[in-house]
């Protein structure tokens, strides 16, 4: 349960029809191996204990004497256990059965929790069985003692405070008003469902899409257990489709028709972050709703689920396909919105024959196009200096060419000098005022041609290298519109590679091949050999670790130590521990330092969930301290 993750079970064991002492039996053997895996909240299916299909079995006292009975050892079973478990029974209350689960741990019930919505239509006949759950909370008298009943019940850990648990029963997540919503409304961060679903054809895809969308709206982990193999199959068929679900994300799901155990983490500090950073749920708890304590034992979790490396990036192919495709079309709407309003007829691009310089090269075009203007009005400045390689040069003359816009060269080598002259630079010291009077150079050139067509400048700084202020003040910080301000600089090397993939001319397609393949760098400092001598992930390391600092911190809120952890999981034989830990120390140290870079930020479109723009996403004052974060980075030995 550290660092927020919370180790849960669906599962469906093997059952007998109307055998409670069997069942009984092979939900303890169910129970020992998730208690094996140190798991720690673990859901059975809808009527687990008799069996979904006994019909008119049901009235019969036998059935339900035994299934206490059978309940009784399944609690027996938890003692000693730090675990919590939801099983499901009919259980007869004021002369009513209803279809309950009831919530067991260490030997103890702690609540019986009855079924909302009683489905009587198509294969189900539930309501001649059972009467309707209601949510009002009394007691019930079982085994001699008296125990919650009632549908506003959430069990609430002592030893994790986030964690918060509501419970619904099949139907209940069917409907329009589904009681895990007023679950969440008073509190719960995961819901959880005994099921017992039949299959039907297409039915699998609708339940996963009703789990997501619940899950999603609710900002709740869902834990959805169903009944599988042992069911009668008199008239239907039971496939065992057990997921576990995170804020709309599947995590883990059963191969159906086989009975067995799937198992995945929650993580119950993002949930809590999330809702805290929404604020959508306003108001105070329902007074009718009671809480029942448990208590588990905080200690390390075992992680099953994967954490991506690339959290900016879809894994899958299509996927990343449609995403880039999107992500263009969003980058070209907000420039093409900017040109009309302005009424601008040109568009000035420093271009470099880098990663982002080519991008918004690539957006200016797709927006030109948009509005039906002439690429022509689409000026790309080269401007060879100091550190400027004969590769990169080329590569930005031919891409100017390749997507027909008009190609300006300027040298500023002779510019920058007689300015080093003024300020009394020494020419061969190569310090930070060397570097920046070349970017602080490059912008003003800009400027003033963009003055003299009548047109804007277009920012080609990536959002990566915002978070990190690797750009110079009022140098290449500076535009007036950044069109890649949302776009990770993981994310700028697949949109190009998006665009060499589908675009049908070959001399672009084999220019962006060429771009892709060169080393990031902002050229600043004399080539060696020819060859280019400042790498920018040598000096502030490799961005594909500080795009995962960055997607975990902002989006996710999570603390360095957490950071850290998934980093050593996702980068596993990649990067050593104590690498990461160099580079999230200076993450965190740049991050704080350079938030009045992004204080002044031009505007820019955001584009996916995390964003710095101080209009929008990110307010953070410019001097605000780091020590909290620095204090937790000292504890970590890698």
């Amino acid at each position: 349960m550290r660092h927020g993750f919370l180790k849960v079970a669906a599962v469906t064991p093997d059952v007998r029809v109307a055998d409670p002492d069997w069942n009984a039996a092979r939900i303890c053997e169910s129970l020992d191996a998730c208690f094996a895996k140190k798991v720690k909240i673990i859901v059975l299916p809808e009527l687990c204990l008799t069996g979904y299909t006994c019909a008119d079995l049901f009235f019969q006292e036998r059935l339900l004497d035994s299934a206490k009975k059978a309940l009784c050892t399944v609690a027996a079973h938890t003692g000693g256990h730090d675990s919590l478990v939801f099983a499901g029974l009919p259980l007869e209350k004021d002369g009513k059965l209803y279809n309950v689960a009831a919530a067991v741990q260490d030997g103890k019930i702690l609540a019986f929790i009855p079924k909302r919505n009683i489905p009587n239509y198509g294969e189900f006949y539930e309501a001649r069985y059972f009467a309707a759950g209601m949510g009002e909370v009394d007691s019930v008298d079982f085994d001699g003692e008296k125990i919650p009943f009632g549908g506003n019940i959430l069990l609430a850990c002592l030893g994790m405070p986030g964690l918060v648990i509501g419970c619904e029963i099949c139907e209940d997540l069917w409907v329009a008003d589904p009681p895990s919503v007023a679950h969440q409304k008073a509190g719960a961060t995961v819901i959880v469902n005994l099921s017992a679903s039949n299959e039907t054809v297409g039915k699998e895809q609708y339940r996963k899409i009703l789990l997501q969308a619940a899950s999603g709206r609710l900002v709740a982990g869902y834990v959805y257990s169903s009944a599988g193999q042992g069911e009668s199959t008199q008239d239907l068929v039971f496939s065992g489709h057990n997921m576990i679900l995170e804020n709309g994300v599947v995590l883990a799901q059963a191969q159906r028709f086989c009975n067995g155990i799937t198992v995945s983490e929650l993580d119950i500090d993002r949930l809590c972050h999330e809702r805290r950073r929404m604020r959508v749920w306003g108001g105070q708890e329902p007074a009718d709703y009671v809480r029942v304590a448990f208590f588990l034992e905080k200690e390390e979790t075992p992680l099953t689920r994967t954490f991506a490396p690339l959290p900016f990036v879809p894994s899958d192919q299509e996927t990343k396909r449609e995403r880039c495709e999107e992500i263009l079309t969003m980058q070209a709407c907000g420039l093409q919105k900017r040109l009309a309003h302005t009424g601008c007829k040109s568009a000035v691009v420093g271009v470099s024959g880098g990663l982002d310089s080519t991008l918004a090269l690539l957006v200016a075009a797709r927006a030109f196009d948009s509005l039906g203007l002439d690429r022509r009005g689409i000026l790309s400045v080269t401007m060879p200096c100091f550190g400027t390689t004969d590769r990169t040069y080329d590569n930005a003359c031919r891409l100017a060419k390749a997507l027909k816009t008009t190609l300006r060269k300027v040298h500023i080598r002779e510019a920058v000098q007689v300015h080093f002259r003024d300020i009394g630079q020494a020419p061969d010291c190569h310090d930070v005022t060397y570097e920046n009077g070349q970017a602080r150079e490059r912008t003003q050139v800009l400027m003033d041609l963009a003055n003299q067509t009548g047109g804007m400048v277009i920012g080609t700084g990536d959002l990566s290298e915002l978070a990190l202020g690797w750009a110079t003040y009022n140098g290449d910080h500076m535009s007036m519109y950044g069109v890649n301000a949302g776009v990770p600089k993981t994310l700028v090397r697949h949109l190009v590679q998006y665009a060499a993939d589908t675009c049908r001319e070959e001399g672009l397609r084999t220019v962006l091949s060429d771009v892709l393949d060169t080393p990031v760098s902002p050229e600043l400092l004399p080539p060696v050999d020819g060859c280019i001598s400042q790498k920018t992930e040598e000096l502030v390391g490799p961005y594909e670790l500080h795009d995962f600092f960055l997607y975990y911190m902002l989006r996710c809120g999570f603390s360095p130590a957490k950071i850290y952890r998934l980093a050593g999981e996702a980068f596993a034989g990649v990067y050593g521990e104590g690498e990461i830990l160099k580079w999230l120390r200076i993450f965190y140290k740049r991050f704080f330092t350079q938030q009045f870079k992004r204080s002044c930020l031009p505007d820019g479109p955001k584009v996916g969930s995390v964003a710095l723009s101080p209009r929008g996403d990110w307010r953070m004052p410019s001097d605000a301290s780091m020590a909290a974060w620095q204090a937790e980075l000292e504890k970590i030995r890698a």
